[in-house]
């Protein structure tokens, strides 16, 4: 059990390469990682709001009239 295995030593390499690959790549994975949850939350927001007309709704809208 003290030992570490394949797996293990496989992950902390990995965990490296992430953190010491490369100049500025955690923060830009965060960044990413930001943008994603904001613009995930916006959607939230959008779907609840009844002012937002939804393309589509737009789009039956016009073949109905």
């Amino acid at each position: 059990m003290g030992a570490f295995s394949w797996v293990h030593i496989a992950i902390l390499a990995a965990i490296a390469l992430v953190l010491f690959g490369g100049r500025g790549k955690v923060s830009d994975l965060m960044g990413d990682f930001g943008k994603g949850i904001t613009s995930f939350k916006k959607g939230l927001a959008e779907k609840d709001d009844p002012k937002v007309i939804n393309a589509d709704t737009k789009e039956k809208d016009k073949t109905t009239v």
